[in-house]
Formats: structure tokens, C-alpha cells, sequence
């Protein structure tokens, strides 16, 4: 049986051995947006009132 590579790249995209299985390595964006004010009201009324 052919041994199978831990890494291949086809089409621009990345892929992970799993497994049996090639899983796309696929990574997100840092995605930094302002938030508004009812977001950061929002923020601080779950910090006092539902901390984790």
C-alpha cells in the first residue's frame, strides 16, 4: 500500500492528512471592525451581569 503524504496542495488550496482523509486547511481572516456603542453596551452589561 502506498504510503500517503501528510500535506498536498491542489487547486491553491492547502490540505491536512486525517486519518484516511484530506481535510482543507483553511484559515480566517483577523477580521477587526469597530463595534458601536450598543455593541460595547452590550459588552459590559455580559461582563457584570453573565461572567463567564
Amino acid at each position: 500500500m502506498e504510503k500517503l503524504k501528510e500535506r498536498i496542495t491542489e487547486n491553491g488550496i492547502d490540505y491536512i492528512l486525517v486519518g484516511d482523509y484530506y481535510i482543507p486547511d483553511l484559515k480566517l481572516p483577523e477580521e477587526s471592525r469597530p463595534i458601536g456603542r450598543y455593541g460595547r453596551l452590550r459588552r459590559e452589561y455580559l461582563k457584570q451581569e453573565h461572567p463567564a
